[in-house]
C-alpha cells in the first residue's frame, strides 16, 4: 500500500533517497521507474529498487526486536473518538446540486452545499417527520434541503422552514424544536470537508477552539494534489496498519510492480532488514523516523510521510537550492465495523505540469489497482484477528522485526489509550459483516466510480464511445448490406466490411477495459 503514489498510467512512481542506504536502514518507499513519457523518478540509476524485509534470523534481528506492547496503564489519558474532527470527502468529489450520504464513526449523515449561506452542512441523514433519509432528497428552488417523501424544507442550521401539510392559517408547528434536524459542525480544510461527531449546541463554535490536522503541502500552490477516496470492505485498525507496513508492498504488489517494469527482476523470496523507529508516541500519535523518511500517525485518521528537508552543500546551493519533495498523505476514516474508508493525496513540488494534462481518472486506475492487490489478504485477516479479539493482536501475531516497527506503535497507541478498538457507543454487536461475494468484496463502481467525479465521468464518457462504436460497425454492415451491385466500388465495400469489424473489436476491448478498470479486477497473485 506504501506503493500507491500513481505518477503514470500503469504504474506508481515514489523516488528513492539518493545514494546507497545502509544494509539495516532503508526507505519505507518503493522506487519504479517506467518506460512512459509520464514518468517522474530521475537518478543515475534506472534500474527498480525494492526495498522490503523477511524475518532475518535470530542472531541478527532478534536482539532488538520492536518494542512490546504494555499492558494498558491505569492512569494513562483516554482518547475521546467523538472529540474529534472526522474527513468526509476531498471537495473535488462533492457535488453541489445534490444531497450525497456518507457514514463515519457509525453515524449516517448528508451532506449538501447551503447556497445562501455560501457553505457545505453536514445532518442527520434522517428526516425529523418520519426519518426518511434526507440525502434522496434535492434542493429546492430557495437554496434549502427538502425531504422527498412529504416536503418539509430545511436551511443551513437545520431549522425547518415549511411543512407543506400544515395549515396555513394553524400554528407555526415548523418552528417546534422537534422539527429541526440535527446539524453538525463542519469545515473544509485541505480542500476536504470535515465534521464533528457531536451535534450538542455547546461544539457549535468548536472550530474556534480546536482545528482538523493541518498539511500544509496540500495547501501550498508549488504542489500538486490530486486527491482520491476509496470506500474498503475491512476495518479502520486493519487499514491503518496496512499503511505504515513497507515490507507488504514487493510481495502483495509485485504483480503490478513487474508489470509496470518487466526488466525489473524482483526476488520474491529474498528481502533486506528495513530499521524503522519510533522517536515518540503519547496520546496524540507518534512519530518515527524510516530512514531517509519520516512519518506522523495524526489520530484517529492521518498517517503523513514526507521527505525532510535535504541540507544543500555550498556547490549545490550555488547551483540550485530546490529540493524535489513529495509527501504521502493517507486518511483512515472508521465508517463502521469492516468497513473503512480511504481517501489519498501525494503532494509533490516537480512534475506539476503531469496533473494538468493528465485526467485524475487514469491515475486512479493504478492506485485502484494497488488497493485491489491486497483487499482479500486484509479482509480475511480482519476477521482471524475479530476471531481472537483485538486485545489479543500482540498475541496472535508474530512481529519479530523493525520493519513492524510502525505496526506495533499503533497497535499500542490504540490499546493504551484508545481503548484497543474504535468507540461505537454500543451501536453494534462487535461481530463484523459475513464475506461478501468476490465481486462484490472488490467492486470498484460503487467504493469508488460513484463517489470519484473524474472517474463517473470518464466511466459513463467511454460507455457512450462504446455504444458509438457498436452503432457505427453495425451502420456499415448495414450499408454495404442495403447497397445494389455495382453502387458501390469494391474498395469502398471493403472499407466498409474493415471499418465494421474494427468498430467492433474495438467496442469489444472498451467494453472489457471498462468492466476491468471501473467495475471489477480480480487479483490472483498465483498468476502475477
Amino acid at each position: 500500500m506504501e506503493a500507491m503514489v500513481a505518477f503514470s498510467v500503469r504504474s506508481l512512481h515514489i523516488p528513492t533517497a539518493p545514494g546507497t542506504p545502509t544494509p539495516l536502514r532503508k526507505s519505507m518507499f518503493l522506487s519504479t521507474q517506467v518506460n512512459s513519457p509520464f514518468s517522474l523518478v530521475h537518478g543515475n540509476n534506472s534500474k527498480t529498487k525494492l526495498f522490503t524485509a523477511l524475518s532475518p534470523s535470530p542472531l541478527t534481528e532478534l536482539s532488538n526486536p520492536p518494542e512490546a506492547e504494555p499492558e494498558v496503564e491505569a492512569d494513562a489519558e483516554k482518547f475521546d473518538w467523538y472529540s474529534q474532527w472526522y474527513p468526509l470527502m476531498p471537495l473535488c468529489d462533492l457535488d453541489k446540486r445534490a444531497p450525497q450520504a456518507k457514514r463515519v464513526m457509525g453515524l449516517d449523515v448528508v451532506v449538501w452545499w447551503d447556497r445562501n449561506e455560501g457553505a457545505w452542512q453536514v445532518f442527520d441523514d434522517a428526516c425529523p417527520h418520519r426519518l426518511a433519509p434526507l440525502s434522496e432528497g434535492r434542493i429546492d428552488q430557495w437554496g434549502r434541503l427538502q425531504c422527498v417523501y412529504h416536503g418539509w424544507c430545511f436551511n443551513g442550521s437545520g431549522e425547518c422552514k415549511f411543512i407543506p401539510q400544515a395549515p396555513p392559517e394553524g400554528p407555526p408547528i415548523h418552528t417546534f424544536k422537534k422539527a429541526c434536524v440535527a446539524a453538525y459542525p463542519s469545515t473544509v480544510q485541505n480542500n476536504i470537508l470535515w465534521f464533528w461527531p457531536n451535534t450538542d449546541p455547546q461544539y457549535k463554535d468548536i472550530i474556534a477552539r480546536k482545528k482538523p490536522p493541518y498539511i500544509p503541502e496540500i495547501d501550498d500552490p508549488s504542489y500538486t494534489s490530486l486527491m482520491g477516496n476509496r470506500d474498503i470492505h475491512y476495518g479502520y485498525e486493519v487499514l491503518t496498519e496496512n499503511l505504515m507496513d513497507p515490507a507488504h508492498v514487493p510481495y502483495a504488489h509485485y504483480g503490478i510492480m513487474r508489470t509496470a517494469e518487466p526488466k525489473v527482476k524482483a526476488d520474491r523470496e529474498g528481502g533486506r532488514p528495513l530499521e524503522l523507529a519510533i522517536e515518540k508516541l503519547d496520546i496524540n500519535g507518534f512519530s518515527a523516523d524510516q530512514g531517509w523518511s519520516r512519518g506522523k500517525f495524526m489520530p484517529p485518521c492521518i498517517f503523513y510521510a514526507y521527505k525532510p528537508d535535504q541540507p544543500a552543500s555550498s556547490a549545490e546551493t550555488q547551483k540550485s537550492s530546490f529540493q524535489k519533495k513529495f509527501s504521502l498523505i493517507f486518511i483512515c476514516v472508521p465508517v463502521s465495523p469492516g468497513k473503512s474508508r480511504l481517501i489519498w493525496c501525494f503532494p509533490r513540488n516537480f512534475g506539476v505540469w503531469i496533473d494538468k494534462i493528465v485526467p485524475r481518472w487514469i491515475f486512479h486506475v493504478g492506485q485502484n489497482l494497488i488497493l485491489d492487490s491486497d483487499l482479500y489478504l486484509l479482509h480475511v485477516e480482519e476477521q482471524k484477528i475479530m476471531d481472537v479479539g483485538q486485545a489479543n493482536w500482540q498475541k496472535a501475531c508474530f512481529v519479530p522485526t523493525k520493519s513492524d516497527a510502525l505496526v506495533v506503535a499503533f497497535r499500542k497507541w490504540l490499546k493504551k489509550y484508545a481503548g484497543g478498538q474504535v468507540d461505537w457507543r454500543g451501536k453494534y454487536s462487535g461481530v463484523l459483516p459475513p464475506t461478501p461475494p468476490r465481486e462484490q468484496l472488490m467492486d470498484r463502481y460503487w467504493s469508488h466510480v460513484v463517489n470519484c467525479r473524474s472517474c463517473n465521468f470518464a466511466y459513463k464518457s467511454l460507455n457512450v464511445v462504446e455504444v458509438m462504436l457498436q452503432i457505427i460497425s453495425v451502420a456499415s454492415i448495414g450499408i454495404v448490406a442495403t447497397m445494389k451491385q455495382g453502387m458501390m466500388s469494391a474498395t469502398t465495400r471493403n472499407s466498409m466490411v474493415v471499418l465494421a469489424i474494427l468498430s467492433f473489436a474495438l467496442s469489444r476491448w472498451l467494453a472489457h477495459f471498462i468492466y476491468k478498470n471501473f467495475r471489477y479486477h480480480d487479483y490472483n497473485h498465483a498468476f502475477r
